[in-house]
């Protein structure tokens, strides 16, 4: 969800154009773990884990579709307005893991939504430059 966010936000800023539309209410929950805490969170299981169940990697922390596009436009500075389509489906009402296992070993994500969101940009940035 959050790729494609980007680039319609994106996208809309270059436009100009006054509104980006999202499908459903905005209300469900979503939980968003950025790379590096994924590849933090392997490394650190290879380390720390002897057993043979599995184990969740999640941040933890959830947030509504509305909250995580509102980010997404703060980041890329979109002064438009986010429209929810209620017409469309919402999805799951909420996504989120049960990492407590892993966190009861110690490890923990690094980095916060707003953070990631701002690398991943950064980075679609640098690639939509270079790819033009």
């Amino acid at each position: 969800m959050l790729p494609a966010l980007i680039r319609r936000v994106h996208e809309s800023k270059q436009a100009e154009a006054p509104t980006v539309t999202i499908w459903g209410t905005g209300t469900p929950r979503r939980e968003f773990l950025f790379v590096d805490d994924v590849a933090d969170a392997c490394v650190f299981v290879l380390v720390h884990y002897k057993g043979e169940s599995h184990l969740n990697v999640g941040s933890g922390e959830e947030v509504t579709i509305a909250d995580a596009a509102k980010l997404v436009a703060e980041v890329i500075d979109y002064k438009g307005k986010l429209v929810f389509d209620i017409s469309r489906p919402d999805g799951t009402p909420r996504k989120l893991l049960d990492s407590s296992k892993l966190i009861g070993m110690g490890w923990r994500a690094r980095t916060s939504l707003r953070e990631g969101l701002e690398l991943t940009y950064s980075k679609f940035l640098a690639d939509t430059c270079c790819a033009q």
